[in-house]
């Protein structure tokens, strides 16, 4: 297990820039957001000049890509968003093997329009199901094609809102192409804080073996997903990381949800309590 961090977590006018401040902060892997490299998150068009001069910039630093966000609204309401967003997922997949990654992560999505991480009423509705399936479907055809995985993440404001949504899309799909981004503070349905660790031990149960990435921030609510720093809410990260331990994970703790003047504090947390789990030293 690594440690690293989203890309846009730091606030610079370069790429050169965003990654001397991740390496400052001796972080080695990172979630990645094309928007950092001066592109769209989603672009229509990445050319190879570009694949090229992002993963020079990465590796001169000793940086790796533990995955790119390629999230956009796999259940819009509306069938050509959906469209849409499936073509800048073929152009993602196909510039991974120049960037030097084979992790996308995506959005199992929402019914609300406007913001692909906002809840819905009709989230839970056979129709919102059976659209997210079907982008779900057409997206790990893409995946086979360019040779990626492809991550989602269980979390209460979309579709699948819940580890046991999760179990059956992956029951459904059937494929090696797809695996699971674990967040510990996004699974927390109104009224189940109280059960922290029956709702963790469920969400590790049904997919412990399936995690391709996971993400370290925390919550202070339940209801909503966790949008705070790690160490600074109500997460139980002894028993968080433990699960994941356990799970035989070995991929990229992404600190997620904090301002860049948080970063060290968290970062020092995570670490801390990796440590206190007993992993290895050189894991830490």
């Amino acid at each position: 297990m690594q440690v690293g961090i989203f890309t846009k977590t730091f606030v610079r006018p370069t790429l050169a820039q965003k990654l001397d401040a991740i390496s400052s902060n001796s972080l080695k892997t990172v979630q990645f957001d094309m928007e950092c490299a001066g592109v769209d998150p989603m672009p229509d068009a990445i050319d190879s000049l570009q694949c090229n001069r992002i993963r020079t910039e990465m590796e001169s630093r000793g940086i790796t890509m533990a995955a790119v966000s390629g999230t956009y609204n796999m259940a819009h309401p509306d069938p050509t968003t959906r469209r849409g967003g499936l073509r800048c997922l073929r152009v993602l997949a196909a510039a991974c093997a120049g960037l030097g990654t084979s992790v996308i992560t995506l959005c199992t999505g929402t019914r609300n329009p406007d913001n692909m991480w906002r809840w819905h009423r009709d989230n839970d509705s056979p129709e919102a199901w059976r659209d997210m399936l079907e982008s779900m479907n057409q997206a790990v055809t893409i995946a086979d094609e360019y040779n990626v995985i492809l991550g989602f993440e269980p979390e209460v404001a979309n579709v699948v809102n819940s580890p046991l949504k999760g179990r059956r899309l992956l029951d459904e799909i059937q494929s090696e192409r797809l695996k699971v981004i674990m967040d510990g503070a996004n699974i927390f349905p109104a009224g189940t804080l109280g059960r922290m660790r029956e709702v963790l031990m469920e969400a590790f149960g049904l997919l412990g073996n399936d995690i391709i990435l996971a993400h370290a921030k925390d919550l202070v609510c339940d209801g909503a997903a966790g949008n705070r720093a790690a160490g600074t809410g109500l997460l139980d990260y002894d028993l968080y990381l433990k699960l994941l331990r356990h799970s035989s994970f070995n991929g990229g703790l992404i600190l997620h949800g904090l301002d860049e003047t948080e970063v060290a504090s968290s970062l020092q947390f995570v670490r801390d309590r990796i440590a206190a789990s007993r992993l290895p030293a050189e894991d830490v």
